[in-house]
């Protein structure tokens, strides 16, 4: 792998970009503070612009590092971020990455997430050279999963009472696709 950062990719109707410290008001009213949103993740909404200021403090900071991506999702011609998207985990000796996302629920059920997600899958392969893509969804939370599939992605397996998120312990469905 060639770990190259966070860069800005363009497809039909996004732009995925790197957050600022601007991005919160947009960040907190768009999806991090909505309950529904973040109902089957791993970190509770948020209940104030306050703490979305201080993720996004160590979000920007953290793009000193090669080996860190995270992207704002951002309609063209608009440039206010309405989800986000990045890396969760990463294995460089197996050249995995795990990605998640999350996006405004204004945004659900428009294609949105899959195009940033196919977007991503390409960069992966194509320009930090991984060969492996995966990432995994609570079953609970089956429009998750469907993105995936969406992208090209295969399902694998379902692990149970392997992950936590808000809802407590939870089964994890894990999906991937490999660059061959």
């Amino acid at each position: 792998m060639k770990h190259i950062g966070t860069k800005n990719i363009e497809t039909e109707r996004l732009i995925l970009r790197r957050f600022t410290l601007d991005d919160a008001d947009a960040m907190y009213r768009n999806w991090v503070s909505d309950d529904e949103v973040t109902k089957y993740l791993t970190w509770p909404a948020h209940s104030s612009v306050d703490i979305t200021k201080m993720v996004l403090a160590d979000w920007v900071e953290s793009y000193k590092n090669d080996d860190n991506y995270n992207w704002a999702i951002t309609l063209k011609g608009n440039d206010e971020p309405i989800g986000s998207i990045g890396v969760v985990a990463k294995d460089d000796e197996t050249e995995m990455v795990h990605i998640g996302y999350c996006i405004g629920r204004e945004y659900w059920h428009r294609g949105i997430t899959s195009e940033a997600l196919k977007a991503l899958i390409d960069f992966f392969f194509d320009e930090v050279g991984v060969k492996r893509v995966e990432s995994r969804h609570d079953p609970r939370n089956p429009n998750s999963g469907k993105v995936m599939k969406k992208c090209g992605m295969i399902y694998e397996g379902t692990k149970k009472n392997s992950d936590r998120n808000n809802q407590g312990i939870c089964d994890a469905s894990y999906y991937a696709i490999i660059r061959s």
